[in-house]
């Protein structure tokens, strides 16, 4: 079963409230805010819908306003590993709005979700009409990329330290 795609239908100012209580927006002006608003694309995935598959050509970011959904790999011998639970107030594939890399994992809908797009598209645009609100915005970007990679170096080391102690 397909998504379904279009403009966002939520009040102005329950998103406006929503965006300003999740990291990727948290902290950024009203203004800042309702500017990316703008852009964004409401995208609805029934349970069970894949909203993109490992290796695809990632263009966009998804924050995830319902639902949950599924982050996963799969092993070389073509077995899903579940990565992370997305639910309210996540966002992934905010990577593919600076590198334009294929996607490293799938994303799958557990549940009926509801999903808000940005695309690297989008981004450009914002950069164009506004570049102090395209700095903000790139500037969260940055500063969720080094949180998830110092988580990924947190764990990184335990395991390390997990081998070790079992050498």
């Amino acid at each position: 079963m397909l998504a379904s795609m279009g403009s966002v239908s939520e009040h102005p100012g329950h998103l406006r409230d929503f965006l300003s209580r999740t990291s990727f927006f948290g902290g950024l002006d009203a203004s800042v805010i309702d500017q990316v608003m703008g852009l964004l694309k409401e995208h609805r995935y029934p349970a069970g819908t894949t909203v993109f598959a490992e290796g695809d050509c990632g263009k966009s970011m998804y924050l995830v306003r319902t639902g949950e959904l599924i982050v996963q790999r799969c092993c070389p011998d073509g077995s899903p590993v579940r990565l992370l639970m997305m639910r309210p107030g996540d966002h992934f594939g905010v990577t593919t709005l600076i590198d334009m890399e294929p996607r490293p994992f799938s994303c799958i809908a557990e549940k009926d979700s509801l999903l808000y797009e940005l695309t690297n598209a989008d981004l450009y645009q914002l950069y164009k009409q506004n570049w102090k609100t395209y700095l903000l915005l790139l500037q969260n970007i940055n500063r969720e990329l080094c949180r998830r990679l110092h988580k990924a170096a947190s764990r990184i080391a335990t395991l390390e330290d997990r081998l070790h102690e079992k050498s």
